[in-house]
């Protein structure tokens, strides 16, 4: 063989491709990947929205540390064939142990929105959960999604506009009810108060140098239609027509005097499943067994409400030995790997919850980049069993997992 031969054998091209999306994700082998991307191609505000938590965000990186100082036990010589990621939650089938989290204002990540992250949870098999802060409404969502949709309510001051709500859900085939349960007040996110960040972005000097160095962000806001709190359009409570500084809308509209008893008259207009998401120690973990929820939600709202709040990880197996099984639980906060589902589903949890890790594929590409977190999920979860040693999501406990020894006593 010659040398051009050899040089020849050896030579490998890859097919030139046009589609900027597909280069774009073709680049990416993480979540953290699409991050870095979506930071590059979001206007800083926009992207410190997303990214960003509340006071020094030590909150947001507990949440993050919290599954780095869990390390597995790996189990060799299992005989382990097919590898089966399928669970069920509130009763229904899963095909792996996760929920899409409820986050509002999508939008200004992508023109499209929720009615990208709803397809994109349909086609995995995972049910969405929409945001009352969504900017598509209830009713659109359900148009282009005939999957699994949970809806997640906020303890608003005007109980007829929740009622009205919910109804719209129940009338829409929305499976479950999330409440969450820890913005009495919003939680001072000190990146959007830098910025002066409002929702819709205002537009100003700074937001036109911004938009000028995102040109395809600030093309596709431009030519789509305005973005609004899609489901309280046109009451009084405001509907992001003019730009709002969060925390002054949350503070003026939401009740802070939420408690249990509210829990029952959601329940009184609700014939459905009732999540409590926002629980954080295992006290009321029990007062939710109490009062007859189906599940909740360990979470510290991804670190943007209260920062020194407990890891949502930290969490997962003492409030599963202190509720015996009474209440199925989802751990919410820091996943960013199919790995950590696993994590999660070890420590005790039936299911994982996840928001900003789609958000940063949604921000880099659409929806699909929603699309590639979701399946990146699948693999690794399928991977780790095989490295694990386990067949089934059901074979998962605290035997493969190295717990750190002081979470027991935290919660």
């Amino acid at each position: 063989m010659n040398p051009y031969q050899t040089l020849r054998s050896v030579l490998r091209f890859r097919p030139i491709e046009t589609d900027p999306i597909r280069r774009r994700l073709a680049r990416t082998a993480s979540v953290e990947d699409l991050r870095r991307i979506a930071r590059r191609r979001l206007p800083g505000g926009v992207f410190d929205y997303i990214d960003g938590a509340a006071e020094d965000e030590r909150t947001l990186a507990a949440n993050q540390a919290a599954f780095a100082s869990v390390t597995f036990r790996p189990r060799v010589l299992r005989g382990v064939g097919a590898i089966d990621t399928a669970s069920t939650l509130l009763g229904r089938p899963l095909a792996y142990p996760l929920v899409l989290a409820p986050t509002g204002f999508t939008r200004i990540a992508d023109p499209q929105g929720e009615l990208a992250v709803a397809r994109a949870a349909q086609r995995a098999g995972l049910p969405y959960t929409l945001s009352t802060l969504s900017t598509r409404s209830i009713e659109e969502v359900r148009a282009v999604s005939d999957g699994r949709l949970w809806f997640q309510v906020y303890a608003w001051r005007d109980r007829a506009l929740i009622k009205e709500m919910i109804d719209r859900a129940a009338a829409a085939d929305y499976e479950a009810l999330v409440l969450t349960v820890d913005t009495a007040v919003l939680g001072r996110r000190e990146r959007d108060v830098r910025r002066g960040f409002s929702l819709p972005p205002a537009i100003g000097l700074g937001t036109l140098v911004d938009g000028a160095l995102h040109p395809g962000w600030t093309l596709a806001f431009a030519r789509s239609e305005p973005i609004r709190f899609a489901n309280v359009v046109g009451r009084e409570v405001g509907d992001g027509a003019a730009p709002v500084t969060l925390s002054d809308y949350v503070n003026k509209q939401f009740d802070p005097g939420l408690s249990w008893a509210d829990v029952d008259w959601l329940r009184s207009n609700w014939s459905g499943p009732i999540v409590i998401k926002g629980v954080q120690t295992t006290e009321d973990a029990l007062l939710a067994v109490d009062a007859g929820v189906t599940a909740i939600v360990l979470s510290n709202h991804g670190g943007r409400q209260l920062d020194g709040a407990p890891a949502a990880l930290s969490l997962v197996s003492p409030v599963a030995d202190a509720v015996g099984g009474r209440i199925e639980i989802i751990c919410d906060g820091g996943v960013r790997r199919g790995s950590d589902i696993v994590k999660v589903l070890a420590a005790g949890a039936t299911a994982a919850m996840a928001g900003r890790a789609y958000l940063y594929g949604l921000g880099a590409a659409g929806e699909a980049g929603v699309n590639q977190v979701l399946e990146w999920f699948r693999a690794d979860i399928v991977r780790t069993m095989n490295l694990l040693g386990v067949p089934a999501v059901s074979d998962l406990n605290r035997s493969l997992v190295n717990l750190p020894p002081d979470w027991r006593a935290a919660a």
